[in-house]
């Protein structure tokens, strides 16, 4: 397959959804492969005034570095750091109505997010793509739907008055008065 074909297939598969691909980074990423011994070069062709494309498929190595890849990031949890952790954790500093409506506002995208992946399966399960191609799609749909209860929740506990809002002009300053002993918790925590 050559680089171009993979993109082709990755979009199809809607697998740009996952990680961030343009054509010419996956060409060099498949190059550095194939320097590392994990893709070989099986053929090159041109079509008419088309470039010359190069051919590769996955070498022995290449298919036990790809096994070690996915068996570890499926065994041990990382911490991926995404963004949207740290905004709510930072969110104290906005007035309660504008964390209403960003929250609002964040809530219409993944709930069509939700509709999307609810559409992708679907598509599979009326073509009968087997189940496991598209367990990426399910969990998405999981995570989101998680994210969406936790925001409903949220808000429902901010417009009931559950919890209770200071203005970020009127915020005590929480850093001498014990929020750095839950750090160390949480470091011991991770060190346990």
């Amino acid at each position: 397959m050559h680089p171009y074909e993979m993109y082709q297939l990755l979009v199809a598969r809607a697998e740009d959804r996952l990680v961030k691909i343009r054509p010419g980074s996956l060409y060099h990423a498949v190059v550095r492969l194939a320097d590392r011994g994990l893709l070989a070069e099986v053929g090159r062709d041109r079509e008419g005034n088309r470039p010359e494309r190069t051919t590769y498929s996955l070498t022995e190595a290449g298919r036990t570095a790809l096994v070690d890849w996915v068996e570890t990031r499926l065994s041990v949890p990382t911490n991926e750091y995404p963004e949207f952790p740290v905004a709510v954790a930072q969110m104290h500093n906005l007035p309660e109505g504008e964390v209403v409506q960003v929250l609002d506002r964040r809530l219409v995208a993944l709930r069509a997010e939700l509709d999307f992946h609810g559409e992708l399966i679907a598509a599979h399960t009326a073509i009968e793509l087997h189940e496991p191609y598209w367990l990426d799609t399910r969990y998405q749909h999981a995570m989101l739907a998680a994210q969406i209860h936790w925001i409903e929740q949220l808000l429902d506990d901010l417009r009931s008055g559950r919890l209770v809002w200071q203005d970020p002009q009127h915020q005590v300053d929480h850093a001498e008065t014990g929020r750095h002993d839950i750090s160390d918790i949480a470091h011991e925590g991770a060190s346990a």
